[in-house]
């Protein structure tokens, strides 16, 4: 322990001498020090100390985890008591290759599902309604509910957490509780997470999930909340998603800002429908990138919960403590991967897993190594899953709450996060909230212009990318082969399977589904999403009721800032 005499002049004059010595050697052996920043642009110093961060605040600005304002963990036992969720991206060929290569990675420790859909199913078709080459590419093709039965056979769908990246109408969703009916399984036990439900963050940078016009998407979002919140207890229904909006260029603190800017737009909508503020947000979860600038992540993630536990409480009047806990999904950056030298990545997704551990998080994918390349090959993503149970049973990692906590370093840096991130939401808060924000194409030019700093600095040797700027390494002594395209005849037979799943069902009952969506969305107080599953029930296809919203809420058009 301190004693009260070195408590008494650690800042005092023995301090200011000591400081300057070493300033003073700092400089002879390092007199053309250039400044560093990190991604946000947050000048990075040589060194920190108790004039950086004091501790004085302890309470009001770190807390203890569990408590507010939870900058040091929403839990009070985090990771100690209970790890993280261990979800592994997983999609692939056909629903029965799905299903196959999903039993595996459970067998391998993945603790929940992540559903990905095939490429067609993304841009809002069925797979008779696309170029046959698409087909199974990126994920699974998913049409109807007898294509979600078979991905999910052998699953106890009433026992496990599935993430489905379903972006609105959430068709996925709707055959997930079809699925669930035929097999007698209760809706209050189906659990997990709408993992695609940001429309937002489609609309400005992940244009192949935005299939609706915006305030058409606006309508089925809110129906779909309200929906989950009357009929599905454990489900999850909104993902705020700060992963699309960083991989398509914005800092980490921008990552950051735009994300709580869309989850307050959210759930004031919400609150506009009447719903209750208490009840809708302890089910919102937010999902990040976590890339490989370390210890910026981290703050990242320690500011952003501090941010969000004011928001909820003093904007959003929330009073249930659980509203204000910033429950976050985070995936290592594939953004970060590179092409050359793909053997690298297994070192960069764990750095990027370290920083999500160590910042908090409460479920985490690990890319695999040649994910840059293709969907992973499956002895890929086993080492992607091995790196999580490495970082958990090994390295100790879970040991310590916030480990970090108390560093001069990381507080300051948390601190300086703190005012970049709120910076930016308080721009995006005076062009009149994060919807209109996306609609003049405010936040389209500031990723545009982040992502355009970015390259200059990686072209001019700014900064280092291990194998592209630097380190480079024609001859690469272990080639890294991708997953090879589906084979096309499971394709030609998963198009039959789905031509004589439309000719078996009762296209009267479809019809007659498809007319009450339709009529749901001229209709105020009835609820889209509650037609939707009807439609699935009914028979119809991930294409049809795409096409029927299409029709009455207008196609979907992301406006492209120059």
């Amino acid at each position: 322990l301190m004693s009260d005499d070195r408590k008494n002049t650690h800042m005092g004059q023995d301090f200011e001498a000591a400081r300057d010595r070493w300033r003073d050697g700092y400089d002879k052996q390092l007199p053309n020090d250039k400044v560093r920043r990190n991604r946000s642009g947050i000048e990075v110093k040589p060194l920190y100390t108790p004039e950086d961060w004091s501790g004085d605040a302890y309470l009001p600005d770190l807390g203890f985890p569990g408590d507010a304002p939870f900058t040091r963990g929403i839990y009070p036992t985090m990771h100690r008591g209970r790890s993280w969720t261990q979800r592994q991206l997983i999609g692939l060929a056909t629903p029965e290759d799905y299903n196959a290569r999903m039993r595996r990675i459970v067998d391998s420790g993945a603790t929940a599902l992540s559903m990905i859909p095939c490429n067609s199913v993304y841009r809002g078709y069925d797979i008779d309604e696309v170029d046959i080459e698409i087909v199974g590419t990126c994920g699974t093709p998913i049409n109807t509910v007898e294509d979600m039965e078979t991905c999910l056979a052998g699953v106890p769908i009433g026992d496990m957490s599935i993430a489905l990246n379903d972006p609105s109408p959430f068709t996925l969703l709707a055959f997930l509780l079809a699925t669930a009916k035929r097999r007698n399984v209760s809706w209050d036990r189906i659990s997990g997470t709408s993992n695609q439900s940001d429309y937002i963050s489609h609309y400005v940078a992940n244009h192949m999930f935005f299939r609706l016009a915006l305030e058409g998407s606006r309508r089925v979002f809110i129906d779909h909340v309200e929906f989950a919140n009357e009929r599905l207890p454990m489900w999850n229904p909104v993902s705020v998603v700060g992963q699309h909006m960083q991989q398509s260029g914005a800092t980490p603190a921008e990552a950051m800002a735009f994300t709580l800017a869309s989850a307050i737009q959210y759930a004031e909508d919400c609150q506009r429908r009447g719903l209750d503020v208490d009840q809708f947000l302890p089910r919102f979860t937010f999902f990040f990138d976590i890339s490989i600038s370390f210890f910026e992540e981290i703050a990242k993630f320690r500011a952003g919960r501090r941010i969000w536990a004011r928001l909820a409480k003093e904007r959003l009047g929330a009073k249930d403590p659980r509203c204000w806990r910033f429950k976050f999904h985070a995936q290592t950056s594939g953004v970060d991967l590179t092409r050359q030298q793909p053997l690298n990545n297994i070192a960069r997704t764990t750095a990027q897993a370290m920083a999500g551990i160590l910042g908090g998080l409460q479920s985490m994918h690990t890319d695999a190594y040649d994910e840059v390349l293709s969907t992973p090959t499956e002895a890929a993503a086993k080492i992607a899953i091995q790196t999580q149970n490495i970082l958990r049973e090994e390295a100790g990692l879970t040991d310590v709450i916030d480990p970090l906590g108390g560093s001069y370093y990381v507080e300051a840096l948390t601190d300086q996060m703190e005012e970049k991130i709120m910076a930016a939401f308080d721009e995006i808060e005076s062009h009149g909230g994060m919807f209109e924000a996306v609609r003049k194409g405010l936040v389209q030019e500031k990723l545009g212009d982040s992502s355009m700093d970015f390259q200059r600095q990686v072209e001019s040797g700014e900064r280092t990318i291990v194998g592209v700027n630097r380190y480079q390494d024609d001859d690469d002594a272990i080639p890294v082969r991708p997953l090879e395209r589906p084979d096309p005849a499971a394709m030609q037979a998963q198009l039959a399977k789905l031509a004589k799943f439309k000719a078996d069902r009762s296209n009267a009952d479809v019809d007659k589904a498809l007319d009450a969506l339709a009529r749901a969305c001229g209709t105020e107080g009835d609820n889209v999403f509650a037609r939707l599953v009807s439609s699935a029930e009914a028979g119809a296809t991930h294409g049809e009721m795409c096409a029927c919203l299409r029709r009455e809420l207008g196609f979907g058009q992301p406006l492209i800032a120059a």
